[in-house]
């Protein structure tokens, strides 16, 4: 299960970068359990730092990189085959999209999904809206597509692209060190490139445990209102054990026998939801508001992608915008 979890994470022919990875990870650990306000201060002041001097250019890297994207798809580099000019795609179309949208927005969509709009409804981001007007629900739905929507999907693009191109084109290791080659050349295999790579892991894992942990507060807080089952770290922990466990079989059975077919169940159970929710609830007001709100969505897009609340003095965009993308980001390279 070890050589096929560093053949994913592409480091089977540097196991230095996995147990140097590993080995931070777990100093971490270690530091934050015993000093877990100490190190919530020191990040949580870091990243209020960061967001108050350097969100400006998170909002406008992202939306840059959406429209190099859509000028790439559409120019005659867009036909370049990611592999063999004569290869063909594993899998069909639709196999893809559920491992795609299981991997990078099955999880949060289930939740925030609701959530988000909800919050955006009862406490609008703008202060010229009043809470629960029908102007607050347009931009709730307007906003919250925002952050699911072109931007979310561009910060998964763009490294998967780059590498794709090198791995498939250019017959370089899957690591993200091999999108330095330009720049480094074989000195990607070599300290520097090393240095890339256990940045990324690392940049993986806590994406991945913000994920988890955020997920298990969900699942913990959802079975307390349906079965009464106590919150608390112990069931947390639980949680935690069997999520990792259901992660682990399906990544040691492989992408075919594993991923995939988790992935189609997910998507399978998802639509089975959406289909419920279509013919329970209103459902013409649903369809309208779906239509408009996409409409809403498109006609804010260009606005809204370069706000950075400049005008403001709340700090609104620090908890949702700029998190979800520095988490986003964070996710990118698994």
């Amino acid at each position: 299960m070890l050589n096929r979890l560093q053949r994913l994470l592409g480091l089977q022919t540097i196991p230095g970068v996995f147990f140097t990875s590993a080995g931070i990870a777990v100093l971490f650990v270690a530091l934050a359990i015993p000093f877990d306000e100490a190190v919530a201060g020191f990040f949580g002041g870091l990243t209020a730092w960061v967001a108050r001097n350097l969100g400006w250019f998170y909002i406008v890297t992202v939306s840059f990189l959406l429209v190099f994207l859509l000028g790439l798809a559409f120019s005659r580099f867009g036909s370049i085959r990611l592999g063999a000019d004569d290869s063909r795609p594993d899998y069909s179309n639709l196999t893809w999209f559920t491992m795609l949208f299981a991997a990078g927005i099955g999880t949060i969509l289930m939740f925030w999904g609701v959530a988000e709009p909800v919050s955006h409804f009862a406490n609008p981001p703008f202060s010229d809206v009043l809470p629960g007007s029908a102007r607050a629900a347009r931009d709730a739905m307007t906003i919250s597509l925002y952050h699911f929507g072109l931007h979310t999907w561009t910060i998964f693009a763009m490294p998967g692209l780059a590498i794709a191109y090198f791995s498939y084109r250019h017959h370089l290791p899957m690591r993200i060190s091999s999108l330095f080659y330009p720049v480094l050349g074989d000195r990607i295999n070599g300290p520097l490139g090393w240095a890339v790579d256990v940045i990324a892991v690392l940049g993986t894992l806590f994406g991945v445990a913000t994920s988890l942990g955020l997920g298990t507060l969900q699942l913990n807080s959802g079975l307390n209102y349906l079965l009464g089952v106590p919150v608390s770290g112990s069931v947390q922990v639980v949680l935690i054990a069997v999520i990792a466990s259901i992660a682990a079989v399906s990544v040691a059975l492989g992408l075919d026998k594993g991923v995939r077919r988790l992935s189609q169940l997910n998507i399978i159970l998802a639509g089975i939801l959406v289909a419920f929710v279509a013919l329970v609830g209103p459902t013409v007001f649903i369809a309208k508001g779906m239509v408009q709100g996409i409409g809403d969505y498109l006609d804010a897009l260009p606005w809204l992608a370069f706000w950075t609340q400049t005008f403001s003095e709340t700090d609104w965009q620090r908890k949702w915008t700029l998190f979800y993308w520095a988490w986003t980001i964070s996710w990118a390279p698994y």
